[in-house]
């Protein structure tokens, strides 16, 4: 990509805290979403068995069509590509609620997954360039911003079920909204050009080697995640005995630790470094996750819960991160290792439901605790991602 103009420190604050709005954005689509499933599911009339199936969709929309975004960035540029491409996701919320039946819900799922997916890598590229520019780490506190747009959105979205609105009318509120917002934010990021005469990436490609092993310590984390988020409630419930309400307020919980992790957890990486950020998490996931597995009551079980959101909220920003900077191509990396954590994020629910139907749950959590100890052996490859010094970014950005 050809480089804008040398930008001052002002202006590079400005398009930090825009691409930051861009990820709160992203986020709040999701939990808008996560929210009126249950509605969808009542309106196109499918099972839930038929319901699991069209939520595989996104994923599947996602993985196919996230190599997209590299040549439709080159086309168009960094700016405008992703002011298209957010405004596609925010605009697919509104499909799903229309679906009148399982086929037509999936397709809608399909296009929405492939649309997020698209949006998210143009915007994970724009924040490395931005970090690299900045010289200091600002990729965790970015997925922060989404995750805090994701509790915004849930918020809403919660509100909007509890006022019994037809999903319809509050996915086109909502998609009205953050189309507009999502339009104002973009006008603040990067403005990258590809360079006269530099080569279009290829429109499907495979990944490059080093994103693959990067995307391996991604997958670890995002399972640990996953597992986490869909399954501590039903533990705390089935192994421990608790209440309904003491299980959800464990999975409360841990999405909020998650977030602020991910808010504060720059500091840490720019003090540390990314390895040494990364194996540390895993040393307080795999702590967690003995404490949930020996856990002899709800209290010591959510606490090994929320050091598992400690050890893996990081993980991912940093893993894109590295996967952008070990490449000639930002974009095709970063769909790469994303494809391998989407992939983790789908199967991890089901596989931990797998494995405790045919052993326990307390198993399936002694996996998730092993996973969270293949951090601490993978860290090690994000160090060929390694952040540039802000002076090299600084002369590249001259190079225009």
């Amino acid at each position: 990509m050809d480089h804008q103009p040398a930008l001052d420190e002002r202006q590079l604050k400005r398009a930090r805290i825009a691409v930051a709005a861009v990820f709160c954005v992203h986020g709040a689509v999701t939990g808008n979403f996560a929210t009126r499933v249950p509605w969808i599911q009542e309106h196109a009339g499918v099972s839930a068995g038929q319901l699991g199936l069209a939520l595989a969709f996104p994923a599947i929309g996602s993985s196919l069509l996230m190599p997209l975004s590299a040549a439709i960035t080159h086309r168009f540029g960094a700016r405008a590509a992703l002011r298209g491409l957010l405004a596609l996701w925010t605009l697919a919320l509104v499909l799903p609620a229309l679906a009148p039946n399982i086929y037509t819900l999936c397709g809608a799922l399909f296009v929405y997954g492939a649309s997020s997916g698209m949006a998210d890598v143009a915007m994970n590229a724009l924040g490395v360039e931005t970090e690299n520019r900045l010289g200091r780490s600002i990729m965790s506190s970015l997925h922060g911003m989404w995750s805090a747009g994701a509790l915004i959105g849930s918020a809403a979205g919660t509100l909007a079920a509890h006022l019994g609105a037809d999903a319809r009318l509050h996915h086109a509120v909502a998609a009205g909204v953050l189309t507009l917002l999502g339009l104002v934010a973009c006008q603040g990021v990067l403005d990258l050009r590809s360079a006269p005469g530099e080569a279009a990436p290829p429109r499907f490609a495979a990944p490059p080697r080093s994103a693959l092993i990067i995307g391996m310590v991604g997958f670890c984390a995002v399972f640990a995640e996953g597992a986490s988020l869909d399954w501590s409630a039903v533990y705390l419930r089935d192994v421990l005995d608790t209440s309904a309400g003491t299980a959800a307020a464990c999975t409360t919980a841990f999405t909020l630790t998650m977030a602020v992790a991910r808010l504060v957890g720059d500091k840490g990486v720019d003090r540390f470094g990314a390895v040494r950020t990364v194996r540390g998490g895993g040393v307080l996931a795999t702590l967690g996750g003995v404490l949930v597995v020996t856990a002899p009551g709800p209290a010591v079980a959510m606490a090994g819960f929320g050091l598992i959101g400690l050890g893996v909220a990081v993980v991912v920003p940093l893993a894109f991160a590295a996967a952008a900077r070990s490449g000639p191509n930002p974009s095709q990396a970063i769909a790469g290792v994303a494809t391998i954590t989407y992939t983790s994020g789908l199967v991890a629910p089901s596989a931990i439901g797998g494995i405790a139907d045919l052993t326990s749950l307390v198993v399936s959590f002694g996996l998730v605790t092993v996973l969270a100890l293949g951090l601490v052996a993978g860290a090690r490859v994000l160090r060929a991602g390694a952040r540039p010094e802000k002076a090299a970014g600084a002369a590249r950005v001259t190079q225009a």
